[in-house]
């Protein structure tokens, strides 16, 4: 045996399967990961049924089939951890990739207006709904299968995928900034956002933001092991406390308008009555494959499968970009490993959140968080996903979390994706203005998609117009065309009804 085989450290199975050590990583900061991007996007647990769960459809009931609104809400809060937990897990299991997925905001604000536009005419129900996202969720599996959706991927100019990364940094600081209230829409509608409450901060609940982001920050440059997490645990006391003295409570609204803005955003920090709670899974196969085609006509339904499409499909390839550029996993060409088993479990995974009922499930960008704390493989997804299973009988433990405690750790996240801007080169106007806008618009329309589309057609018409159509890959004039339908859809829409 040579000397240096017998010097080499023995890597154990756990080690081996996960290439934990091959990416410089460790169990321990895997786990930390795992539970970093647990706790910034535990919040989805309590939004979706939020979102979903207060309008009733064509049938007259709540989503879950139910007339009872709390039913629904329970029913939605179960479905949405027990996706997000085995799809995570998968995600870690069959592509080894820090990266955790739960059900897509945007997508489910989506299926919620279309309810309120169609349920009197149509009676449309959520049902029907769920097929549509079933429908999109196979035929994006489809497009990953028969390699479409991986040469789509790698069609991206480098350029591009920089840009998207940063933008997606940029806009999670935003979407930080907006749930901790830090900044909010204007209390006299004068301008888009503002300061806090007219101007000023103010509220408690503020203050747990503040003191979170600046401990976090300080943890962060002193390299503190597990300086993200500590943050959040830190600010989730903190907040309990002030809840415990000042029966601070959650924001109510009443006929349209937030009566006490200065109130928790989304959860009350304060340990439950009951930690558990017994998961009724009833929601799960609710679904009308055909039922929107019968309902809405093949225009309609067409339109919101196809925009369904286009946001899955460019939201995940922006946040596998983002998350293997925060954890040093591209290659020279800005592609992470595994490309296509990672499509494969993201597709999957939205064809499962309209089987289940609670609406497509997609990557999340929060996992960003996790790498942050250090996660460079799967074993970091499986913890995020084991820690949504316990929270399908555990939801009142976790709800503790208030978004204003877990919030600084997007923007701390987002700070660090943002270093990447560099890799720009903002003296090529060829290059930087379709970099601009994707930054640009991905917080200031809150949407990945609209910013990589507006970047996708900026950078084909620019290199039309400078003569060098010659250099576009034949892929980005698909993609552009299709986001030209994308932008303009509404317009389509009608005039094919007419």
């Amino acid at each position: 045996m040579s000397t240096e085989t017998a010097t080499r450290p023995e890597r154990s199975g756990l080690d081996s399967f996960f290439k934990i050590s091959e990416r410089g990583s460790t169990v321990a900061r895997e786990v930390r990961g795992g539970f970093v991007t647990f706790f910034t996007m535990v919040y989805i647990v309590v939004l979706n049924p939020i979102i979903l769960s207060g309008i009733q459809d064509g049938s007259g009931n709540f989503i879950g089939g139910t007339s009872d609104l709390n039913e629904s809400k329970l029913l939605v809060a179960v479905g949405t951890a027990l996706v997000a937990g085995i799809m995570s897990i998968l995600m870690g299991l069959v592509a080894n990739f820090p990266i955790a997925l739960a059900a897509g905001l945007g997508i489910n604000g989506l299926i919620a207006s279309m309810v309120v536009a169609h349920a009197a005419n149509e009676k449309i129900t959520f049902a029907d709904l769920m097929g549509l996202v079933l429908i999109e969720g196979l035929i994006i599996l489809v497009l990953v299968l028969t390699g479409f959706r991986t040469a789509v991927f790698r069609a991206i100019p480098k350029p591009l995928k920089v840009s998207i990364s940063v933008g997606i940094g940029l806009f999670i600081a935003y979407i930080g900034i907006i749930d901790a209230g830090f900044a909010r829409p204007a209390m006299n509608g004068s301008v888009p956002s503002e300061l806090g409450i007219g101007g000023s901060l103010d509220g408690w609940p503020t203050v747990v933001f503040v003191v979170g982001l600046l401990l976090m920050a300080v943890l962060v440059i002193r390299k503190v092991r597990g300086g993200i997490l500590i943050g959040i645990v830190a600010g989730t006391v903190l907040a309990m406390l002030l809840e415990a003295i000042f029966k601070i409570g959650p924001r109510v609204y009443q006929d349209g308008k937030l009566t006490n803005p200065e109130a928790w955003a989304l959860s009350v920090p304060h340990w439950p009555s009951s930690p558990t709670n017994t998961p009724d899974f009833g929601i799960l196969g609710q679904f009308s494959l055909l039922g929107s085609f019968e309902k809405l006509g093949i225009v309609t339904a067409g339109m919101f499968v196809f925009t369904l499409l286009l946001a899955d499909f460019f939201d995940t390839m922006g946040t596998i970009v983002a998350i293997g550029a925060e954890a040093g996993l591209l290659d020279e060409e800005g592609n992470p490993p595994k490309t296509q088993q990672i499509l494969v479990v993201d597709s999957i995974a939205a064809a499962a959140g309209g089987a289940a009922g609670v609406s497509s499930n997609t990557s999340y960008v929060e996992s960003a968080s996790g790498v942050g704390e250090g996660a460079r493989t799967g074993l970091a997804s499986i913890v995020t996903g084991v820690l949504f299973l316990l929270a399908t009988f555990l939801a009142p433990v976790f709800a503790i979390v208030p978004s204003e405690a877990a919030a600084p750790a997007l923007v701390i996240v987002g700070f660090l994706m943002m270093q990447q801007v560099t890799g720009i080169d903002w003296r090529d106007m060829e290059i930087a203005i379709p970099a601009f806008l994707t930054i640009m618009l991905m917080p200031f329309t809150y949407n990945i998609t609209v910013g990589m589309g507006a970047g996708f057609v900026a950078w084909v018409v620019i290199k039309v117009a400078k003569g060098h159509a010659r250099a576009i890959h034949p892929l980005l004039w698909v993609i552009a065309a299709a986001f030209v339908i994308f932008f303009a859809k509404a317009p389509i829409e009608s005039l094919l009804l007419r």
